[in-house]
């Protein structure tokens, strides 16, 4: 029998891995190149809150943002405001690049609805501005 002769690296337990990924252009819907670090991570948190958790079986259960099952439910703006909080938080929170996630502001702007909040990282903080699409109050 012939084998490749291929050394696999040891993973240290503790040690982090690198970040690095394709960068997808939320635009166009395009790839284009490759990102890292602080790039990747915000990358991450944006791709998390804008894929429906449970709807695409190419995800685990693990990713993705329930968002999508809070539009058009008849809650009132600050129960919308703190469920939001909530699905945005553990969507992101399990990423061991993720520190915390805290000063949630949320803001009316025409018929859109907008969050803003920070996030500690490992590469330090990152404020995420995103749209919350279908949001109407």
């Amino acid at each position: 029998m012939i084998t490749p002769d291929i050394t696999i690296p040891d993973i240290v337990e503790g040690e982090r891995q690198p970040s690095r990924n394709y960068k997808l252009d939320f635009t166009t819907g395009r790839i284009s190149g490759f990102i890292d670090e602080r790039e990747a991570i915000e990358q991450f948190i944006i791709k998390a809150i804008r894929t429906a958790r449970f709807r695409f079986i190419i995800y685990s259960d693990d990713e993705g943002c329930e968002l999508e099952d809070l539009i058009g439910k008849d809650l009132s703006w600050p129960l919308f405001q703190s469920e939001c909080t909530r699905v945005i938080t553990e969507a992101i929170i399990y990423d061991d690049r993720i520190d915390n996630v805290y000063e949630f502001e949320y803001r009316r702007e025409d018929d859109n609805v907008y969050v803003d909040f920070t996030v500690d990282t490992v590469e330090g903080t990152l404020n995420i501005s995103v749209p919350i699409q279908g949001a109407r109050y």
